[in-house]
């Protein structure tokens, strides 16, 4: 099991950048897939990103393709997601989330990521 503890969420403009960290711990971490997700007020959680556990393979949705970026160093127990250009529609609470194999069995608690107009 891996304990997952995000950070950097805040309030920002729209077109601004943000990066988020998630820290992990367990001895784990280096094996596990890891990803992104986020939830908005009055929707489902949805998928952001994901990087394998190696790095050498990552995953977007299409609504953040090319604005966001998805990076682990496990030397650190860590992974982060810089959110360029961020606009309105990326308002929403941010979480990571880990899997061993095919499902996602660790949650973090979340951050909060405000984008104003």
């Amino acid at each position: 099991q891996v304990q997952l503890v995000e950070s950097g969420g805040g309030l920002v403009q729209a077109g601004a950048s943000l990066r988020l960290s998630c820290a992990a711990s367990g001895r784990t971490f280096s094996t596990y897939t890891i990803a992104w997700f986020r939830q908005a007020p009055g929707k489902e959680r949805e998928f952001v990103a994901a990087i394998s556990w190696s790095g050498t393979n990552t995953n977007y949705a299409d609504a953040v393709k090319g604005r966001f970026t998805i990076s682990r160093e496990n030397a650190k127990n860590t992974m982060y997601l810089q959110m360029n250009s961020l606009n309105t529609e990326d308002t929403a609470v941010y979480y990571c989330a880990g899997r061993p194999s095919l499902v996602y069995t660790d949650w973090g608690q979340g951050t909060q990521v405000t984008v104003s107009s």
